[in-house]
């Protein structure tokens, strides 16, 4: 299942960066989705190519009943970036990949950081599979809008964390 979003902030790349690789809003937006941050680490430094995993626990109680069967209560989602250095303009893109334990999807996407003057627009584009035969396709176009969401949640939460912080 393709998975297309794109949302813009006004704010530079680099402002965008800084939040979304802090701790504590990794931890803020986690507790939005109703999931419990249990990992987080950056590595390498921001202001050249680096990494980050994010590893988090949710609840599976919004879920439809046939994913609910194949997960159990609680999902460990594991989320890796591997962020490039900036451009000159301060776009930047990452190479995203979700493993959940578990469950039979996996996310193989890219999310790029557009600078323009004065904002940023994050786009993210990749792929939701599922290996289990004649469910696969239902599964990851289930797993898809939740996706999407999450980008949504984590755009408009960064805009209030730079609003308060200019």
């Amino acid at each position: 299942m393709a998975l297309n979003a794109s949302t813009t902030l006004p704010h530079s790349a680099d402002a965008v960066l800084d939040v979304l690789t802090r701790r504590d809003f990794v931890e803020h937006v986690s507790q939005r989705a109703g999931a419990t941050l249990t990992e987080f680490t950056v590595s390498g430094p921001a202001d050249g190519a680096f990494t980050t995993t994010t590893v988090r626990t949710m609840p599976t109680d919004r879920f439809p009943d046939m994913v609910k069967k194949f997960v159990g209560a609680t999902l460990n989602v594991t989320q890796h970036e591997s962020w490039s250095a900036p451009a000159a303009d301060g776009s930047r893109s990452a190479d995203i990949s979700v493993d959940i334990a578990g469950a039979p999807v996996k996310v193989k996407a890219v999310q790029k950081l557009v600078a323009a003057a004065g904002s940023t627009t994050i786009e993210l584009t990749g792929d939701v599979t599922s290996s289990i035969p004649f469910l696969g396709g239902k599964i990851a176009a289930t797993a898809e809008p939740y996706l999407a969401k999450a980008l949504n949640l984590q755009a408009a939460e960064a805009k209030k964390w730079l609003d308060q912080a200019a």
